[in-house]
């Protein structure tokens, strides 16, 4: 009992310091935003990293291969998008996979319904508000339309000190990158030379993507934890636009975290078609099918090689897919 006494009597005076020590050092933060503030503009100054200048040039010629290579293929292999849904497949027929999610007041797990899909469904388009400086103030809700938005990997090499050609510069050429058709003839090619192509815009991928992943390290971005929201900067703004209908109590403000390559360049998923499985994937087989992100999906049925992180994804050596009968 003594022990206990004692152990109480200590624990009581270590509780009774620590409250005293929180008393005397509180910290106010409205006089260390300044510091902080202060901090970020000093280190900006740091900034653009003359080494990682030419990955963002690289980045940029890969993302202007990638799109064009990936519009050429769409001429010469059908993509189609369903109506209700982001889902899309790479094929003459969709699948018959029930996996719409669709409307809100519509069923779930129902049958796609496809139509003529575009560039937009292969290369998800990611914007971010552009800024003239890394250490300029954070935008305010009522200040979102005083800024461009632009895609958010030009943003991010422009940060990085990347330099756009003339053509490239403007604002509408980066909305008319979604209506590119390609190169002309691209049917009459033949499949030595579309190998040729889905091999190069295969490669420009895998750049983009190794690119973006070196530049992250060393540039801040910032992405919603709840919508698909890209900031590039230090710290998130302060648009209230998230698409989160259930968190309407926060006044529709993001929450920002750190941004991965993902979140700059979905790879937007697709169920694949290997040469073990029917004509039409059906609903039966879905455990036994493939998946892959769809650039990669395009480029392999022009001929090119996926590399091996892929395979296991793709299930290339997998079992076809079949209807399971019930014992």
């Amino acid at each position: 009992m003594a022990l206990r006494g004692k152990l109480t009597h200590f624990l009581l005076d270590e509780v009774s310091s620590f409250a005293m020590c929180a008393r005397f050092y509180s910290v106010d933060f409205k006089k260390l935003r300044p510091m902080i503030l202060k901090r970020i503009e000093n280190r900006a100054k740091e900034y653009p990293i003359n080494s990682m200048i030419p990955v963002a040039q690289e980045v940029l010629w890969a993302r202007s291969l990638l799109i064009q290579g990936v519009a050429t293929l769409m001429n010469v292999f059908p993509v189609l998008a369903c109506k209700f849904c982001p889902e899309v497949h790479i094929g003459e027929q969709g699948h018959l996979i029930q996996t719409c999610r669709g409307y809100k007041r519509r069923s779930k797990n129902q049958v796609h319904e496809w139509i003529s899909g575009s560039l937009n469904d292969i290369l998800v388009p990611v914007e971010a508000f552009h800024l003239q400086k890394m250490s300029q103030e954070v935008i305010k809700h009522q200040q979102r339309f005083d800024f461009d938005r632009i895609p958010a990997v030009i943003e991010l090499c422009l940060q990085a000190g990347a330099h756009l050609d003339e053509e490239n510069s403007s604002s509408s050429s980066w909305k008319s990158e979604s209506t590119f058709s390609g190169v002309k003839g691209a049917k009459s090619l033949s499949s030595e030379e579309l190998m040729f192509i889905a091999t190069g815009t295969l490669r420009a991928w895998e750049l983009l993507r190794s690119g973006i992943q070196r530049l992250l390290l060393v540039y801040p971005a910032k992405v919603c934890k709840h919508c698909s929201e890209v900031h590039i900067g230090p710290s998130g703004h302060k648009v209230r636009h998230c698409g989160v209908f259930k968190y309407e109590s926060w006044r529709g403000c993001h929450f920002w975290k750190k941004a991965e390559v993902d979140d700059l360049v979905p790879p937007k998923i697709v169920w694949r078609e290997r040469p073990q499985d029917p004509p039409v994937l059906v609903n039966e087989g879905r455990d036994f099918y493939g998946h892959a992100p769809a650039v990669v999906d395009l480029c392999t049925k022009a001929g090119a090689v996926a590399p091996a992180k892929y395979h296991c994804m793709m299930k290339v050596q997998g079992l076809p897919g079949r209807t399971r009968v019930k014992s």
